[in-house]
């Protein structure tokens, strides 16, 4: 029999309505939505399908608990009422790698993590009847949320974020995640059959992250999670599952129009790479061309892009004449729409028009807007014969 799980996602802030979307296409029913994660209700099976289906969400958490506390006292008597034995293994290795507080009595995260960390011993070592543990099992991380004196704790079932596809192999920050950049895409009109152009394509997250939902790529096919090592909570079979029905869902053959440019040669390189490494090579088309050439000769296409907003203070020198070529050649675009997300403050001034829509998002630690363009919609498409038959 199937044991039911509250499972959390967390993901961007300010994207939370995108991965609520996703999770009721998924099957599953929501439970709660807070900023910066959502909640739903599902089994071993929705734990394992959320891991490799969801575009957006950082991470997949299985709920172990939730209370009130404004003392460490609290924190540790509550969490050691958590049947904390059910859920990991005498030699399972067990922390709390990360936690958050917010409008909390409680702030520290290292004291938060020592003493949860204390309470799940204790818990333990009755439920076990042993002193010391080996902790030679399996990893079973836990990140605790604080909010206004609620704790809540989620046990890791992914490992490395989400946004790690497998597709970039490269070290380092880059400009825009993998699952920021999904989640833009889905806040959009633009399906698989329409033409998309990332004309700051970089290392090729936007045309890649299109091309993957066009051709019914699932972002978790190439990785694995955390929680496949896992012999108690989870069998096996569930992710074997998960994959063969990525498997069957996913279409290479079909024909699309996305275009990725950058002026730098070598990083148009990199996004071939990246693109092949995703099983999308032949759905994309990159090419070494500066903002000045952009241009397309169907209508109705749609423009998204994340340019340079200034990180460092010698390069907003440069920003109005770039974001104003950016809006020339948008203009030039007959009947197109354009989403740009960026952090640089007088961004509509120089676009020269004034955003139909706006939101905020946080990139990291980084507040960014999503300037929304809108065109005109296509004409609707005639039916066939063969389609009134």
């Amino acid at each position: 029999m199937k044991k039911l799980y509250e499972i959390i996602a967390p993901c961007h802030f300010g994207l939370e309505s995108v991965l609520k979307k996703e999770i009721y296409d998924l099957g599953y029913e929501i439970s709660l939505v807070e900023d910066g994660r959502v909640t739903f209700v599902g089994d071993e099976e929705a734990v394992c399908r959320s891991n490799v289906f969801l575009r957006t969400a950082e991470r997949v958490l299985v709920k172990a608990g939730c209370f009130h506390a404004e003392t460490f006292e609290e924190l540790f008597q509550e969490t050691r009422k958590i049947p904390w034995e059910e859920l990991i293994p005498r030699d399972g290795r067990f922390w709390v790698t990360k936690a958050s507080s917010i409008k909390s009595k409680l702030f520290s995260p290292s004291d938060i993590q020592r003493i949860m960390k204390k309470a799940m011993v204790e818990r333990m070592k009755e439920a076990y009847g042993i002193s010391v543990f080996p902790e030679t099992g399996s990893r079973y991380p836990l990140r605790v949320f604080l909010y206004k004196d609620q704790v809540t704790i989620g046990i890791d079932t992914t490992g490395e974020s989400l946004h790690k596809r497998g597709y970039r192999p490269m070290s380092g920050a880059a400009p825009i995640s993998e699952t920021l950049a999904a989640a833009l895409i889905m806040l959009t009109p633009w399906r698989g059959d329409r033409i998309l152009v990332d004309p700051f394509c970089g290392s090729g997250t936007f045309p890649i992250e299109a091309a993957m939902m066009a051709a019914g790529i699932a972002p978790g096919m190439k990785r694995s999670f955390l929680a496949e090592e896992w012999q108690n909570l989870i069998p096996g079979r569930y992710w074997t599952d998960a994959a063969d029905e990525a498997q069957e869902l996913m279409n290479t053959s079909i024909l699309t129009d996305i275009q990725g440019y950058d002026i730098d040669g070598n990083v148009v390189k990199t996004a071939r790479a990246n693109a092949e490494r995703a099983g999308v090579g032949k759905l994309i088309h990159f090419q070494q061309r500066p903002l000045s050439a952009l241009s397309h000769p169907k209508k109705y296409g749609f423009l998204i892009a994340n340019p340079p907003y200034g990180e460092r203070m010698e390069d907003k020198k440069d920003l109005p004449e770039l974001y104003r070529e950016l809006g020339e050649r948008y203009r030039a675009l007959d009947s197109w729409s354009a989403y740009i997300i960026t952090a640089y403050e007088d961004a509509e001034r120089y676009l020269g028009r004034k955003a139909d829509k706006n939101r905020k998002i946080y990139n990291g630690m980084i507040k960014t807007y999503f300037y929304q363009y809108l065109g005109p919609k296509p004409p609707a498409r005639k039916r066939t014969e063969d389609e009134n038959l």
